[in-house]
């Protein structure tokens, strides 16, 4: 049996349980046991109220939706210890059921008015404004848009589907994205129990390289690096082991998972909870850490000595060096000496903006835009 097969009867079982089987009756039978309750919640949608407006959208039907919420805001006060209680519903200025993600953030469903006491669709189109406290069935993301009157970056977008929820919504609208990833507290809590793993795994890919330094193209010598091999290897399991059975979300070894990479490309923001943004203003500005690239990382700039003669041809620095020394540097670029003069050492820098990192690239690779079409043609038939 393939692994993609296994894969398919996996994703049939968990979509026939979630669409036909009892997972979501269960769940209202035990609010405690499968839903997480925060406190804080009631205040953090009382404060984003009064500095914007706060939408919800599901997929799920209101007498679900409202089960869940009602548990969710099932306080004996408001949003502060003292103030009075307020239905869940007052929290928001749009709240959208049924939306059937992520056709919704296409050409969307017909948008209709639920009646909210018995759960049913009022007949016929919704075409009027907005209206407070009001529910509604089905819309797109251009109904969002246009009811709260914002679009684009204006909007962000809290979801914690990668796919249904933030890629789409990045790529069709252009939103910005909050990705909640509930395991996120596990991996923090593995990555600084076990970070001495990581930290001997580097250590043996600088040992590594090595071997190899004084060695270049003319060399016949062959260094034995089995038992180094090895010991990577087993390192390499014993941080996947730490994860558990299923291994990390983000780290296969040293290296990052495919869900890593599509949440650096598509979430401007991830966390835990969103509940972090109690602690922020929300004037904030969060800026990501920069990530330097395999070449980037090998240039160390204090070493670097620029002057007429040097070539831009570089070279690797063949001095031995103790790796396990604290001070060691393992990247330095020294430069050759030649009679070659390098143009434009320093290139003249644009006198306006030639390009904005936060717009999306339309042009996305064949394969990446195949597997989206199957995953919403999966979608569209359940």
């Amino acid at each position: 049996m393939s692994f993609r097969s296994m894969f398919q009867d996996v994703r049939d079982a968990v979509d026939w349980v979630h669409y036909k089987g009892s997972l979501k009756e269960k769940t209202l039978e035990n609010l405690e046991k499968y839903v997480v309750k925060d406190g804080k919640l009631p205040l953090l949608l009382s404060r984003m109220n009064e500095v914007g407006k706060v939408f919800l959208v599901t997929n799920s039907d209101y007498k679900y939706t409202d089960k869940i919420m009602t548990y969710l805001f099932d306080f004996p006060h408001g949003p502060k210890p003292g103030s009075a209680h307020r239905p869940w519903q007052s929290y928001f200025d749009l709240i959208l059921v049924d939306a059937r993600k992520p056709l919704f953030f296409g050409e969307g469903t017909v948008l209709r008015q639920v009646d909210t006491v018995t759960g049913k669709l009022k007949i016929g189109t919704y075409t009027g404004p907005l209206q407070h406290g009001i529910v509604y069935s089905g819309g797109s993301s251009d109904t969002v848009c246009d009811l709260l009157g914002a679009k684009g970056k204006d909007i962000l977008y809290i979801g914690d589907h990668i796919f249904g929820d933030i890629l789409k919504s990045k790529k069709r609208q252009g939103w910005r994205t909050f990705l909640v990833i509930p395991e996120l507290a596990q991996e923090l809590h593995v990555w600084t129990d076990k970070s001495a793993l990581f930290e001997e795994l580097q250590s043996l890919d600088i040992f590594l390289a090595e071997l190899y330094k004084h060695l270049d193209s003319s060399s016949n010598e062959r260094p034995d690096i089995s038992s180094i091999q090895r010991r990577i290897k087993k390192v390499t399991h014993d941080m996947d082991m730490c994860y558990g059975m299923m291994g990390s979300l983000f780290r296969s070894g040293s290296r990052q998972t495919l869900f890593a990479s599509q949440v650096m490309r598509y979430a401007d923001l991830y966390a835990a909870s969103f509940i972090n943004l109690l602690y922020y203003p929300f004037s904030y500005l969060f800026r990501a850490a920069h990530v330097l690239m395999p070449h980037e990382s090998t240039v160390e700039h204090t070493h670097v000595d620029i002057n007429e003669k040097e070539s831009p041809m570089a070279t690797r620095n063949r001095t031995s060096v103790d790796f396990k020394d604290s001070d060691y540097k393992r990247h330095q670029l020294t430069r050759s000496i030649s009679e070659i003069k390098p143009p434009n050492l320093f290139p003249q820098a644009p006198q306006e903006i030639t390009h904005c990192h936060d717009e999306d690239d339309d042009e996305e690779e064949e394969e990446e835009e195949e597997e989206e079409e199957e995953e919403e043609e999966e979608e569209e038939e359940e």
